[in-house]
């Protein structure tokens, strides 16, 4: 399959790195547009030299997802500049470490909603306000396997993830016949500085280990291969797939 997205204009959060950074890459050799924000100004940084576009290709505006005022200055700065918004992956979150849902505290529990599921809403009323009005738009919010079932220690991380999913679901309804598509895509864990972090708590090697073994193909997923699921999910080759939860995940949710 040719996925071709010459001249579409691409929005990507969390594109500092891991699945945004990933996918800003192979939306860049499909021939997109990109708009690219993220809250680390230097990952940001770093991801627009590795790009190697000037601002007919690529432009790039730090933002906090769960502050209206930067979501909609973001938004409203990559229409002005390329004139469409085609496609939006909402890929900013975060998760925490490792923990027993009765020592999660409130503060962490209100972080992880206010990134993971406001700043997905508030990015999607944006978009979905641009896309109305084009008649046309593609929206994929990276959600997670732990979206779809239980992930023991990561119960705040679970809960948002599956908000992720409902709002998906439920635009994806109320959308589908104003031609604008919107699914989530489901990982389970890949090498992304994000897991990185949440292994660091636990001795590295044997948490990793331990996580690749509950993923049926045994090992973790790449970057590069959610980023490639996005691109298909994206693809006008792909119109009749809308509000869906679709799992990258080794076979996990197999069983």
């Amino acid at each position: 399959m040719d996925l071709n997205f010459d001249g579409k204009v691409v929005q990507i959060t969390g594109a500092g790195s891991g699945f945004g950074r990933a996918a800003a890459m192979k939306f860049r050799d499909a021939g997109a547009k990109l708009v690219l924000s993220d809250i680390n100004k230097k990952g940001l940084e770093e991801t627009i030299a590795l790009l190697d576009l000037d601002e007919s290709r690529a432009i790039a505006r730090p933002c906090d997802v769960s502050n209206p005022d930067e979501v909609a200055k973001m938004t409203t700065a990559g229409i002005d500049h390329f004139g469409a918004l085609d496609i939006a992956v909402n890929n900013a979150g975060v998760a925490h470490g490792l923990m027993r849902t009765c020592d999660i505290s409130l503060r962490d529990f209100d972080h992880i909603m206010a990134i993971n599921v406001r700043g997905v809403f508030l990015c999607m009323q944006q978009e979905l306000q641009q896309m109305t009005a084009q008649g046309q738009g593609v929206i994929v919010n990276v959600a997670s396997v732990a979206g779809l079932i239980g992930a023991p220690f990561l119960t705040a991380y679970a809960a948002s993830k599956h908000a992720v999913v409902g709002l998906t679901k439920s635009a994806a309804l109320e959308y589908a016949r104003k031609n604008i598509r919107i699914n989530a895509i489901c990982p389970a864990s890949c090498y992304t500085p994000m897991v990185d972090q949440v292994l660091q708590g636990d001795k590295g090697e044997k948490r990793e280990q331990d996580i690749a073994n509950n993923i049926p193909m045994g090992r973790l997923g790449t970057a590069d291969e959610i980023a490639n699921g996005m691109l298909w999910l994206c693809s006008d080759q792909n119109s009749f797939t809308t509000g869906q939860a679709l799992a990258f995940d080794g076979g996990m949710t197999a069983t």
